[in-house]
């Protein structure tokens, strides 16, 4: 990696914090890109012989891409990767949600995502470098009780299995990274209720396979992480999308009121 420089998004904690310590160790330089300043900062202590630029930015705004791509021409700095990680979920009914708080989340889930993707795409495909996004085994099935969460990542899984197949005469890497329910702030946001009461992975347990993946030879467009989240976007498959749905609004359901 000593040749890469990876733009990560939502860099401060979880998996972006995460996949920096591990990208770091390996050798490449980083643009750490997230809302607190402080968090940045102190991530980019810990990374010691590499460059690690930092970068303070709301992504949940109109054109994030081109305000993202000018703040790195700024620093001096060409991109070569890009992980798009940062994103949020809230566990509500859609019909007693707060109308902005859901246009953010939409925003920074997707449109953020797309913009940054399209302000950088041509700069990753100029060299060997990888981009991946950031869903989860929620883009799988519809997600009651996080409808908009689980609709964003069935989103961003598409779109980027569509980049795989535009992008394989080059050598960009793209792969959709797909987790269950991970140890990370997350749920801090989101509500404990949002993991369905499944057990939850930790974030290096996702990093590694996330690296691994990306190392071989022909990475795959999509990886779900963790043996039950596989078996469990399998499942899906073999049953209809209205006794999934059900299925998965119990879960939710039930997890929701055992953390209220």
């Amino acid at each position: 990696m000593k040749n890469q420089t990876v733009l990560i998004t939502g860099a401060s904690a979880g998996l972006g914090a995460e996949f920096a310590r591990r990208l770091a160790a390996r050798g490449a330089n980083l643009v750490l890109v997230a809302r607190r300043a402080d968090r940045l900062e102190k991530l980019a202590a810990e990374l010691t012989g590499v460059r690690v630029t930092t970068i303070a930015m709301d992504l949940a705004v109109p054109d994030a891409g081109a305000a993202l791509s000018a703040a790195v021409a700024a620093e001096g700095v060409t991109v070569t990767s890009l992980i798009n990680n940062a994103g949020f979920g809230t566990q509500q009914t859609f019909h007693e949600r707060d109308a902005a708080h859901v246009d953010n989340e939409v925003a920074l889930n997707v449109s953020s995502l797309v913009s940054i993707t399209h302000a950088f795409i041509d700069r990753l495909r100029a060299g060997d470098g990888f981009l991946i996004n950031l869903a989860s085994v929620a883009a799988f099935q519809p997600s009651p009780r996080m409808a908009v969460y689980g609709a964003t990542k069935a989103f961003v899984l598409s779109f980027t299995e569509a980049l795989w197949y535009e992008n394989r005469g080059s050598r960009l890497r793209v792969m959709a990274v797909c987790p269950g329910a991970t140890e990370t702030e997350f749920f801090e946001v989101a509500g404990q209720g949002a993991d369905g009461g499944t057990r939850r992975m930790r974030a290096d347990q996702v990093v590694d396979q996330a690296m691994r993946a990306l190392d071989r030879r022909n990475p795959p467009p999509v990886l779900v992480t963790g043996g039950m989240n596989k078996a469990s976007t399998v499942a899906v498959r073999f049953f209809s999308r209205r006794l999934v749905t059900r299925a998965v609004g119990m879960m939710m359901d039930r997890s929701y009121k055992k953390a209220a």
